[in-house]
This record gives C-alpha cells, sequence and structure tokens, in this order.
C-alpha cells in the first residue's frame, strides 16, 4: 500500500501541463489568420500575353479577367462587358487607394479589353494596368 501512494504523489507534481501551449498556439494561430494577406484572383484560368517590361504590381485589389472567347470576369462572376463600371464603382468604393488590373488573354480581343479598360477609367480608377508575363530581359 506504500508504494500505491509513493507512484500517487509523484505522478502529480511531475505531470505537465500543457495549457499554456495551448494558449500559445491559438494566440499564434490568430496571428497568422490577422496578418495573412490572400491573393485576389478574378475567378478564371487566363493565358496572358508575355512582355520584357512587365513588371510586379503588389497593391491591386480589383482583378477584371477577360478570356478569349469575350467572357468578363470580374469578383469571380461573370458580368456584361457593359456593366463592368457599375461592379468596379462599387469594389473601389469598399477601396478607395486600390487599383484595378486587367487579366486579359492571349488570344481575347483588343477591342473588348480596350472596352473594359475604358469602363475602369470611367468608374473613377486613376489606376488602371493590363496583366503580362515578364519574360527574360
Amino acid at each position: 500500500m506504500a508504494t500505491r501512494d509513493h507512484l500517487k504523489s509523484e505522478a502529480g507534481p511531475s505531470a505537465l501541463n500543457i495549457t499554456p501551449l495551448i494558449d500559445m498556439v491559438f494566440i499564434l494561430l490568430i496571428f497568422f489568420a490577422v496578418n495573412a494577406s490572400f491573393v485576389k484572383e478574378a475567378g478564371v484560368e487566363i493565358e496572358r500575353p508575355s512582355a520584357r517590361t512587365a513588371q510586379t504590381k503588389q497593391q491591386a485589389n480589383i482583378m477584371i479577367a477577360v478570356t478569349e472567347n469575350g467572357e468578363v470576369w470580374v469578383d469571380r462572376q461573370r458580368v456584361d462587358p457593359r456593366s463592368v463600371r457599375g461592379h468596379v464603382e462599387r469594389l473601389h468604393a469598399e477601396n478607395p487607394e486600390g487599383s484595378v488590373v486587367i487579366l486579359a488573354d492571349d488570344s481575347s480581343r483588343t477591342g473588348l479589353v480596350i472596352e473594359v479598360l475604358d469602363q475602369a477609367r470611367l468608374a473613377g480608377v486613376e489606376n488602371v494596368a493590363v496583366a503580362a508575363t515578364p519574360t527574360g530581359r
């Protein structure tokens, strides 16, 4: 009986308290969730044209995709090209500091891309860019 009491008393103080560890894991989880930057996408796969002078743009919050078959996608939704202005105005009101990036497919119609670019500028966005894949310089 003495051995049982001896084992119980040794197991108690030497047990590992994991409560502070769990608290720290939750704090780290919250930290990374708050500071994570999420990549915005237009909602459709695009084969971008290549350009030697292409530059990386860090802050683009409105992505507009123009596919090779004439579809226009804004905020992961297919929209009519004539309604691009309204969508951009709404998204630009949420973040006035943001910019617009047009992801035009390599085989898309130039006229449609220019129309989308014009609609974005008419919506009040001054910083509009067309995406390209950088090639070797």
